[in-house]
């Protein structure tokens, strides 16, 4: 894959993968087991998430990949130069590009950033579905965190392994089985980039400086402040709304398709609150870098939303969001399930 050079993107690789670590202590044969039962729960996982959600997604439309830490920073500087490239292409021919220096120096100093903030959560993601890999995605599963927080929490390792792979195999299905889901998401960042008009230069130079502070939690302004207008903004909205649904109907099915398969299930999820609540430090990171201190609630209120919905129409009338890009929540709808159901099903 062909990344922008506005960032030192082998340097970012290697400065993330060594904060990531290597993860616990496993031996190879556990740690061939853990891959194994990944693999085996991420196929599995498809006939649960079907029956229960109701959509349907074809076999090894996806790869399912299961990754170590370095990978997982590997597969997300791809994603940030899919990202970024747009953006700066499109700045560069209204502005022109920086200078060899300015570039030089700053492609360095960003890669440092970017290599640190994806190294954090390199610990901490445990799995991802990565829409924009073509042709149609792929599953990623971290093994080692996968491993390290069922040992923290003290629960039953298959049961857990399963769990996860429900979640994730869920975000599989949405962006298969719903097919114009990926171009409708690309077109959103097209649409950003497409109204982005910032001096490369000036850009670069503010990265560099700005996400330091950020992580460090010295600046309130987020990353998408850097250049958000009105405009960004409508399109930062609609993402949001977008996401708080695909990641409430995640957190629905994982727990609602589970419970016949996953006999410690509740014990699993009271104690992975517990955990989530006590995350404060990658919860304000987050905030701070993604601009989300007013949105988080409306991640938090995704579940909400699709219990919601579920609860007046079944989950049949709740699979009318799947039909078209109009059919998607607003912002406003996802606090407010009834109005969606209203707009939608009259």
């Amino acid at each position: 894959m062909d990344l922008p050079d506005m960032v030192d993107w082998d340097l970012a690789i290697s400065v993330g993968s060594r904060i990531a670590g290597q993860g616990p202590q496993v031996s190879a044969a556990e740690a061939a087991e853990a891959v194994a039962e990944l693999r085996a729960g991420a196929d599995r996982s498809t006939a649960l998430v079907a029956e229960y959600s109701g959509l349907h997604a074809p076999a090894g439309t996806a790869p399912v990949l299961v990754i170590d830490r370095a990978g997982w920073v590997t597969a997300n500087v791809e994603g940030f130069g899919s990202v970024i490239g747009p953006v700066m292409e499109r700045m560069e021919e209204r502005r022109g590009a920086p200078s060899g220096l300015t570039k030089a120096i700053g492609s360095r100093v960003t890669a440092l950033e970017i290599g640190g903030l994806l190294g954090f959560l390199g610990s901490k993601v445990l799995g991802q579905f990565d829409p924009f890999h073509d042709p149609h995605g792929r599953l990623l599963l971290v093994a080692p965190n996968i491993v390290h927080v069922e040992r923290e929490l003290g629960v039953d390792p298959s049961d857990f392994r399963l769990w996860v792979c429900l979640h994730e195999e869920t975000h599989r299905v949405q962006f298969t089985a719903v097919p114009w889901m990926r171009d409708h998401l690309r077109s959103e960042i097209d649409a950003l980039a497409g109204s982005v008009d910032v001096d490369p230069a000036e850009l670069l130079s503010t990265l560099s400086s700005r996400v330091g502070e950020l992580v460090r939690g010295s600046s309130d302004v987020s990353l998408l402040d850097l250049f958000a207008g009105p405009e960004q903004r409508e399109v930062i909205a609609r993402v949001t709304a977008v996401m708080s649904l695909l990641e409430g109907h995640a957190d629905v099915v994982m727990d609602e398709a589970g419970p016949e398969v996953i006999g410690s299930l509740p014990d699993i999820r009271r104690k992975f609150n517990q955990r989530r609540r006590g995350m404060s430090v990658l919860d304000k990171l987050l905030r701070r870098l993604l601009g989300l201190e007013q949105k988080m609630a409306q991640y938090r209120n995704g579940a909400a939303f699709v219990n919601g919905v579920v609860d007046k129409v079944g989950f049949d009338g709740l699979n009318a969001v799947w039909a078209s890009p109009e059919q998607l929540p607003t912002v406003a709808e996802i606090a407010d399930p009834a109005a969606w159901v209203r707009r939608v099903h009259g």
